[in-house]
């Protein structure tokens, strides 16, 4: 059961950055906008293990970042196994500690697991993490599979989640 996920305005936290480095989840995130969007969640023989609606969103987030004059930059994967953000291995986190060191900020495109992980990857950097979205439920989703091994998710229900006032 994925997070429901929604765009969250960033505009007041990229005022004074420089540069940012986006920290994209591959699956709540993905699920979402592909629900939004009503596409596919995953297009196998197209695009292997992406979500085209999501390769979209983060290229839409970038040229807004680099019209605004803010060098941007993805902390990308091609593994399925690192594709999860909040159960990102050791390994990984050191690395997105080593990437972080050359920006002002990190994107986060995840769920609040998410933005904790990344928090805790970079300690001691001065880099700021700005969460770029914020969940809005839970979603109940059926999976289905169409010719060619194209897969959509129906939602059957997004249940609310608590959040403090």
């Amino acid at each position: 059961m994925p997070f429901y996920l929604k765009d969250r305005e960033i505009a007041s936290d990229i005022a004074m950055v420089h540069s940012a480095l986006i920290v994209p989840c591959r699956f709540c995130p993905a699920a979402s906008l592909a629900v939004r969007e009503r596409k596919p969640y995953m297009e196998l023989f197209r695009k292997f293990l992406r979500t085209p609606s999501y390769e979209s969103y983060i290229q839409v987030l970038r040229s807004r970042l680099e019209s605004e004059g803010i060098k941007t930059g993805v902390f990308d994967s091609k593994l399925p196994h690192q594709f999860v953000l909040c159960v990102w291995t050791s390994g990984r986190r050191k690395e997105l500690a080593r990437h972080a060191a050359g920006y002002d900020a990190l994107i986060v495109l995840g769920c609040d697991a998410a933005v904790e992980t990344v928090r805790s990857c970079i300690k001691s950097n001065d880099c700021r993490v700005i969460p770029g979205m914020e969940a809005e439920g839970i979603m109940n989703v059926i999976p289905i599979l169409q010719f060619p091994l194209n897969i959509w998710l129906e939602v059957s229900n997004v249940t609310k989640v608590y959040t403090p006032s």
